[in-house]
């Protein structure tokens, strides 16, 4: 469990109020832009540090663990892949930090990006890849990491509808199924309602407790009911 213990984040004169508990399984965040929904993933992957309360994974404070040290992978806007490596090596990453994979790594790493869309694309650079293919890549070394919680901020937010629904579908099936916990920010209420077990509303400056997606989007509070316009 990821739990958020009377949790206070600040941003220059922005102020988010956390004080919840995320199950495994996806559980989207939505809400307004600048709301806080980049800065709830940000505490949770350790790039800001709370100014009152405690982040939780499996009952241990996280506090004090620097971003790499995190049981945490975090797939930003931009995809982080570095543009001096091939898109193989990006992945594999995830496998050898220093890149001396094995065979047999290799194939996972191949497996991965053929999962992706991306088979015969390893020896390109991030450089020749369209953003989309880009943020698939980034996917592709995110399906091979271990930790437990998985953070993927408008990560396919580059992706038309259909390819966006097989990248959340693999989201689903490999990552999720397996026991993650993942946290999906979407400024789509389509992909809420189709992919996520439980839905975070953040406005207003608190970041609310997970909802079960079918009973809020069914009865929205009415915080939701003007971000979505109803």
């Amino acid at each position: 469990m990821l739990t958020f213990d009377g949790v206070v984040l600040t941003q220059g004169t922005f102020r988010l109020q956390a004080d919840l508990t995320v199950a495994p399984g996806i559980t989207a965040v939505i809400g307004p832009s600048g709301g806080g929904k980049s800065t709830l993933l940000a505490a949770i992957a350790g790039f800001l540090t709370p100014v009152t309360g405690r982040i939780l994974w499996q009952g241990d404070d996280m506090a004090g663990r620097d971003p790499g040290a995190r049981p945490v992978v975090m797939l930003f806007q931009d995809h982080n892949l570095f543009p001096h490596l091939t898109v193989a090596q990006n992945v594999g990453l995830a496998l050898a930090p220093r890149l001396r994979l094995s065979a047999g790594q290799g194939a996972q790493v191949a497996t991965a990006l053929r999962d992706v869309g991306l088979a015969g694309m390893g020896d390109r650079k991030p450089g020749a890849l369209s953003g989309g293919q880009q943020g698939r890549a980034a996917l592709a070394r995110v399906l091979l990491s271990d930790r437990g919680i998985v953070l993927l901020d408008e990560a396919f937010a580059a992706l038309g509808p259909a390819l966006r629904s097989e990248m959340l579908v693999l989201v689903r099936d490999r990552l999720a199924a397996s026991g993650r916990t993942v946290l999906v920010v979407t400024h789509d209420p389509a992909d809420a309602v189709q992919f996520a077990d439980h839905v975070v509303l953040v406005a207003d400056g608190v970041a609310h407790p997970p909802q079960p997606t079918a009973a809020l989007f069914a009865d929205p509070p009415p915080a939701l009911r003007a971000y979505l316009g109803a």
